[in-house]
Order: C-alpha cells, then sequence, then structure tokens
C-alpha cells in the first residue's frame, strides 16, 4: 500500500492522547486508524476507550509499539474468522458487486453473529435466559462472554498495561449504583475483567464482577472518553485523536429499518457531540480565568477567592482531531453485530484511509494559535480529498 504521509518529528505537545468509542464490529475501524498513526510514528502517550474501543485499547497499551498493529490485526481477524465464506472464495468463487448483493451479505454477517456469536469473543446461550433461576448470572444475557477472557490474555500483556509505560483509560457502569466509573491504570491493577466490563452491554453479555461489584458497557451512559482525558489533573498540552464509530450526522430514515440504524447513530453519538461542546465551552472559561487572574493585583493573589479560582484557571492548549465512521450505504442497523472478515477488513481499510487524509494536513499536527487554546479538526468539515 502507498504511503500517503509522511513521518515527521513528534508535534509539541505534552501529551498525546488516542480516544476510542464504543462501537462493536464497526471497532476494526479505529484499528485501521492507529495503523496508520502508527506508520506516521505518531505514539500515543494515552489511550482510552469505551466497550470495543475499551478491547481495542488494551491491545495497544498490552503490546510494545513494533507489535501492536499486529496484535490488533491477529485479533480482529481471530474474532471475525467465517469458515463458510473463506471456504467458497477458496473454491474460486467471487464475491457479488454492487450495494444490493454487498447489503445481502452484510445481512448475512450480522445474522450468523446473532446466531452463531463470534469467535474467540461471545457466544450464544443454549438455554435462553428466561429458563435459568433468577440470580444467576446466565439469567441475565443471552449470550455469554468466558472466551473473552481467554482472548485478551492471548493478545494483551498486562503487566506492561500495570507498567505504567502508557496511561490507560476505560469506562464501565457500576450495575447497583448506576454510577460510570474509569478504570485507570494510575489507581487500578487492570485485568482482564476490567476491560471486559466496559464492553459488556446489556442484555446481550451479563455483567462482569470486579471485587463485589457488577459492572456493564460505558457506553450506557458516555460512548466517548474525552471528559475522562480533558479533566484529569496535572493537565498537559493535549493532542487527542478521537476516533468515533457513530455519525452524528445523517440523513432523514425511509423505513424501519432505516430509522433504527439512525436511532443507534444519534444515541451512540450524541453524548461524543455534547463532551466536545462543553469541553470547548469550560476550556474558554478556564483559559479567560487564567488571563483575568494574571491581571489581578499583587495583594489579591492570595486571597482565598483567588487560590479558588487559580485551580481551575487553564493556559494549556488541546487540539481535538475527530476520525468518524460513515457508515456504508448497504449497512443496516446491525452493523455493530456484523463481525464477517470482509465487513472487518472494509471497517480496518477505511479508517487507515481516513486518518492518512486527515494527516496530510499540516495544521492537524500544529499547536491551536485561537485565544482559548482549542482547535478542532473533522475531515468532513474542514475538506474532503
Amino acid at each position: 500500500m502507498r504511503r500517503s504521509h509522511q513521518r515527521s518529528a513528534r508535534p509539541s505537545f505534552d501529551c498525546i492522547a488516542l480516544l476510542l468509542q464504543g462501537g462493536g464490529a464497526l471497532g476494526s475501524y479505529q484499528a485501521g486508524v492507529y495503523a496508520a498513526l502508527a506508520e506516521a510514528d505518531l505514539h500515543c502517550d494515552w489511550v482510552a476507550g469505551i466497550s470495543i474501543g475499551a478491547i481495542n485499547a488494551a491491545i495497544i497499551a498490552g503490546n510494545a509499539p513494533d507489535q501492536r498493529v499486529t496484535r490488533l490485526k491477529a485479533f480482529w481477524e481471530a474474532v471475525s474468522a467465517n469458515p463458510l465464506l473463506e471456504w467458497f472464495l477458496g473454491c474460486g468463487a467471487s464475491l457479488p458487486t454492487g450495494d444490493v448483493a454487498r447489503g445481502l451479505l452484510s445481512q448475512i454477517g450480522s445474522t450468523s453473529a446473532l446466531i452463531g456469536g463470534a469467535a474467540g469473543f461471545f457466544s450464544p446461550r443454549l438455554v435462553v435466559p428466561w429458563l435459568y433461576p433468577a440470580g444467576t448470572i446466565e439469567a441475565t444475557s443471552y449470550y455469554e462472554t468466558k472466551q473473552l477472557k481467554a482472548t485478551l490474555e492471548r493478545f494483551v500483556d498486562f503487566e506492561r498495561i500495570n507498567s505504567g509505560e502508557m496511561r490507560f483509560s476505560i469506562g464501565a457502569v457500576n450495575v447497583r449504583t448506576g454510577n460510570f466509573v474509569y478504570f485507570d491504570n494510575t489507581t487500578h491493577v487492570i485485568r482482564p475483567e476490567h476491560v471486559m466490563a466496559s464492553g459488556a452491554l446489556p442484555p446481550g453479555f451479563p455483567p462482569v464482577e470486579i471485587d463485589g461489584e457488577f459492572f456493564w458497557d460505558g457506553g450506557l451512559i458516555s460512548n466517548t472518553p474525552l471528559q475522562w482525558v480533558a479533566e484529569s489533573t496535572p493537565r498537559q498540552d493535549t493532542l487527542a485523536f478521537q476516533v468515533d464509530l457513530w455519525s452524528a450526522q445523517g440523513e432523514i430514515p425511509r423505513n424501519i429499518a432505516e430509522v433504527t440504524t439512525r436511532q443507534k447513530e444519534i444515541q451512540y453519538s450524541s453524548r461524543t457531540r455534547a463532551n466536545t461542546d462543553q469541553f470547548k465551552r469550560v476550556q474558554r472559561l478556564r483559559s479567560a480565568l487564567g488571563s483575568l487572574l494574571s491581571k489581578l493585583p499583587d495583594e489579591l493573589h492570595d486571597t482565598a477567592e483567588a487560590r479558588l479560582l487559580s485551580a481551575e484557571a487553564d493556559q494549556k492548549v488541546y487540539s481535538l482531531v475527530h476520525l468518524i465512521y460513515r457508515g456504508r450505504t448497504y449497512e443496516g442497523h446491525s452493523k455493530d453485530y456484523e463481525f464477517s472478515r470482509l465487513a472487518m477488513t472494509e471497517h480496518w481499510g477505511a479508517g487507515y484511509h481516513d486518518a492518512i487524509k486527515t494527516l496530510r494536513h499540516p495544521e492537524v499536527l500544529e499547536r491551536p494559535a485561537t485565544i482559548d487554546g482549542v482547535s478542532t479538526f473533522d475531515l468532513s468539515q474542514h475538506g474532503r480529498e
């Protein structure tokens, strides 16, 4: 594949962060984005994720830099194994082309996952949950995810994650309290269960028990880790690549199937938009407050009010680079559980190409020149090539 961007010196930021949204089978798009960033020598200092983003984050943080793309590829090939399709192609057959044919293949792939699960990830319970006794873990989900633990242990070095070489944060929801929580390697010893908890989306997957508490998918509350990264202290000049799997913008639905698809897009992207807008507003206030405090007379600097406000003042700069998966016309509401090899390859390629197109714009890696110290870049808004 022809390289469409050049390696360059590290951008002048204290921290390069990678923020990975949830979105099931669409997660191979994030892996493709990371492959392009690694190729450009843009190695992150902090990776944070929700749901499938947590799994990708664990593979990135849990491997040496020169092995991360290889391990991501191996994971996605493992969970998207499709023996029937591979046998079909091995017999010399070719895949049909066109949106109608591709849409049919997409439905076959998602139906296969719905009925049979995804290898090394999840599998359907042999008995429906209503037939299990109340209070058992089997009564709480349609699928079981025990095999995911072995898969994570195969592809992730948890000792490396816990070494602190790269900061690692993943979000989940406490089922009992309803509170959102981040498992962070600065405060927790990360285990496979933490990653599984971040992706335990009900009622498909069961909650995951950690230290006597049960946790579900963090996407139930917020599908993006932006707020956690932006509000953590000490604050740093940060270049953040925010990789979203659901687009906030879309067309008016024409039928029930399209309504379901659009509902998911709005539901899972809305918090991303809200968090981004809120972050930009708060950062403007912090910047203005810092500027105002610098103009105070000396006799006011040591007052209790000034000390309280100075804790929130911030002259740091933040650049947010958005990379958003734009669904194909033939993809329906089941695109987040179409774990076919074909879909995985397409999503990976889309992420890779979107990233290299973005990196062709040199301003992406430059420090913000705005008065509030915040800049955002979205290829779809700032010029698609």
